[in-house]
């Protein structure tokens, strides 16, 4: 199979493709006789388990590593365990994060919409957001 038919079949770009054979995640064989690669059966499974891996939030490094422990015949599943708690409490913090500054953005638009409008000044370009105080 060609980069565009892979692509098609799993409903990615080629760029996808090609990007996860640049990184060696993908290894197609090359044709004798026109130089294109070619994506074995094998290739896809590879590929499509990829995507599902980046589905769950696993890093291209995770999956590189993962994908080294089945290359080498050993269980990857201690270390998709390892990574995927290592992902989720990340996740948490994020989500954490971005609850703070939506409560933040929120008490701005509540707090400005009762502020008028200012020109700027040489000491001011906006005095609603440098007035504002973030309290955490």
């Amino acid at each position: 199979m060609k980069v565009i038919e892979v692509a098609r079949l799993l409903g990615i770009t080629a760029d996808t493709v090609r990007f996860y054979t640049r990184i060696n995640i993908l290894n197609p064989t090359k044709s004798k006789a026109n130089g294109y690669r070619e994506y074995s059966d094998n290739d896809v499974k590879r590929l499509r388990f990829v995507l599902s891996a980046r589905q769950l939030g696993f890093s291209v490094e995770d999956i590189q590593e993962i994908l080294s422990h089945a290359d080498k015949k050993k269980s990857p599943c201690p270390t998709v365990r390892r990574l995927i708690d290592q992902r989720l409490h990340e996740t948490e913090q994020q989500f954490k994060e971005t609850i703070r500054l939506r409560d933040r953005m929120q008490r701005a638009v509540l707090e400005w919409s009762q502020k008028p409008d200012k020109a700027p000044t040489g000491h001011m370009l906006c005095h609603l957001i440098e007035e504002f105080t973030v309290e955490e």
